[in-house]
């Protein structure tokens, strides 16, 4: 029997927290191995826990759960963390996604989406809430560097030599467009094994940490064209 998904939750209220892990325990692959008020007590637990996925909310007391993604990674580097959050500001989506964030998650979303995106991201798939990739795309149209005049600066469409391979273009392509490993490999008929080798590649060579931040990157790039 396949082993489930473990998720560790981050949130300061408990209310919620009993109700996320009701609700995620509904799935029988799905399992809360571990909990949190704040963004200390998570480093503390992490380490041990080492869950598959952290759903971690933004308005924490103390440290933001934003300014903790770096330290959550450093204590449970294989864990892939998502914000679940009430904030649909593209400010906090932004600095989320740059922080190390696997995704951005709403918490209105219903149960099933949300149990399917902890699914997705424990494969290391980009998960970001529908509402949100819109002022994702808008808020990387607006950090374009601009001349005086509004105009785009001189030099800022400038495209500079890729580090990567063609096939490593191709999938970062696909990675943008929000595509799983299957599907890439389907599109361009290779394994998925060896997607995933591109992928680790691709991340290697950009000094990228996930999905996500490949999928910004790729954005802001063709962006700036």
């Amino acid at each position: 029997m396949k082993a489930a998904i473990t998720v560790f939750l981050v949130d300061d209220h408990p209310l919620l927290r009993r109700g996320l892990a009701a609700l995620l325990g509904q799935h029988p692959d799905l399992k809360v191995v571990g909990e949190a008020g704040d963004a200390a007590a998570a480093l503390h637990w992490l380490p041990d826990a080492k869950p598959d996925v952290v759903l971690l909310d933004n308005h924490l007391p103390g440290v933001r759960g934003v300014d903790a993604i770096a330290d959550l990674r450093a204590a449970s580097p294989a864990s892939h963390i998502v914000m679940l959050t009430v904030s649909d500001d593209e400010a906090d989506l932004v600095a989320a996604l740059r922080a190390g964030a696997h995704g951005y998650l709403l918490k209105t979303m219903d149960g099933a989406p949300l149990a399917d995106a902890v699914r997705r991201a424990a494969r290391g798939e980009s998960v970001v809430s529908p509402e949100m990739m819109g002022k994702l795309v808008a808020a990387l149209q607006a950090s374009e560097p601009t001349a005086d005049d509004g105009t785009v600066a001189p030099g800022a469409g400038a495209e500079p030599r890729s580090p990567l391979s063609i096939r490593e273009e191709d999938v970062l392509r696909e990675i943008a467009a929000g595509a799983s490993n299957k599907a890439i490999a389907r599109t361009l008929n290779i394994a998925e094994t060896t997607v995933k080798i591109h992928v680790q590649h691709i991340l290697r060579k950009l000094g990228l940490t996930s999905r996500v931040q490949a999928a910004v990157y790729a954005t802001e790039r063709d962006q700036g064209k």
